[in-house]
């Protein structure tokens, strides 16, 4: 199967740097290209320490993972370059990792080391190295629209990553290429079995990768000890239903394990609703509580053609979506205060700040990334409609 890379130039004297984890996905790109005809390099990042990842089953970046990639590039014919990320990896995603995780937040470790690490580092590292481009393994697609690149979702529903990537500034989005977005992860295994690569069958990376043990509490109690002091569980209505061990071990939407079931005399289930950092508290609530109506959006990316100031201006119609397992819900962009905010339809459960909120211009298959932002605060479903306030009234801001 040959692909068009979209890549102006000759193939033959036109260089492409493929990020190789070690998975069947970038091996089947870094593949894809070499049969393409262009000159092909491959690179690994050294992310963490391999005596304890290489333990762990089924995640990305361990120590294994760089012998595989080695070994694919042999097979394949291209050169390859393994390059020590492990201070960079720290620093810039492991770190504040565990201080968003301290605040109370439900970060996204993920989307952080593609904005940093690979996207910007990497990158800088691939055009040192004289590549047209920086290929990788993700399922996502880019294509041409007017003067530059616009990224889709991938033909793959169950595979697309659009959500990890929407932080891809427009610079790294016309550098970048993504061959597996038009494919479905059965036909990119037949790929690397029809080309006799030893990742065919290997496992998907899964859970966050540089917490060999399972237990992300473990990175945040060494980096962050003072995140674990108990505190008290409460109710929405203000009664001290139990205590805790440290809001890091609750994420907003957790219902088991709250240990409060004998201090309670509701019926029905109680789920986190809230964690305040501050106060060391866990709310809990009702699942109605966890309804959502209103998003505060920091850190904001965009690579539409229309600015998010105009949009939220406008109150422009956009498709939410806030967690990787979600599909995208209809919400509007609003602006409040000079700030902007998404406003969810029909609400939406489980929103906690920390997480990310990327915006597509439709629910379909293949629909374009606006781009996102990272959720600062959130207010109830009931609350929204009365605090939102027109862009008119600039002295105005959204209560959170």
């Amino acid at each position: 199967m040959n692909l068009d890379f979209d890549i102006a130039g000759e193939p033959s004297k036109t260089r492409i740097v493929v990020a190789m984890s070690g998975g069947v996905d970038s091996s089947v790109a870094a593949a894809l290209a070499k049969r393409a005809g262009y000159d092909v390099v491959g690179v690994t990042l050294q992310l963490y320490n391999h005596g304890e990842a290489v333990q762990k089953k089924g995640a990305c970046c361990a120590g294994s993972d760089i012998r595989d990639a080695r070994t694919v590039a042999a097979k394949i014919g291209i050169p390859h370059f393994v390059l020590d990320y492990e201070a960079r990896f720290q620093e810039q995603v492991i770190q504040p990792f565990a201080d968003s995780y301290a605040r109370g937040e439900t970060p996204v470790p993920c989307i952080s080391c593609n904005q940093t690490v690979k996207f910007k580092d990497l990158l800088s590292t691939a055009k040192e190295l004289g590549g047209a481009a920086l290929v990788t393994g993700h399922y996502i697609e880019s294509r041409n629209a007017g003067n530059r690149r616009a990224m889709y979702r991938a033909h793959d529903a169950d595979r697309d990553q659009s959500y990890f990537l929407y932080a891809t500034t427009q610079e790294q989005l016309d550098y970048l290429r993504f061959p597996l977005g038009g494919l479905a992860k059965p036909a990119v295994r037949a790929i690397a079995e029809e080309l006799g690569l030893v990742v065919a069958n290997k496992p998907d990376s899964q859970d966050i990768c540089f917490v060999p043990s399972g237990r992300y509490t473990t990175i945040i109690d060494r980096l962050k000890p003072n995140a674990g002091e108990p505190g008290e569980i409460v109710h929405l209505d203000g009664r001290v239903l139990g205590s805790h061990q440290g809001i890091i071990h609750y994420t907003v939407g957790q219902r088991r394990g709250l240990n409060i079931a004998m201090n309670t005399p509701e019926s029905e289930p109680l789920f986190v609703v809230k964690l305040d950092a501050k106060t060391k508290r866990v709310i809990v609530g009702p699942r109605n509580a966890l309804l959502v109506g209103s998003a505060l959006l920091r850190d904001i990316n965009w690579i539409g053609d229309t600015s998010p100031t105009e949009m939220a201006a406008a109150g422009t119609p956009v498709f939410a979506r806030v967690r990787s397992t979600r599909a995208p819900v209809p919400a509007v962009l609003l602006n409040s205060g000079n700030q902007i905010f998404i406003g969810f339809a029909d609400g939406e459960e489980g929103v906690a700040p920390g997480q990310a909120c990327v915006l597509y211009d439709s629910d379909g298959p293949r629909a374009r990334i606006l781009g996102g932002g990272v959720i600062t605060a959130t207010l109830p479903l009931d609350e929204s409609r009365e605090k939102i306030v027109p862009a008119s009234q600039p002295e105005a801001a959204l209560v959170v």
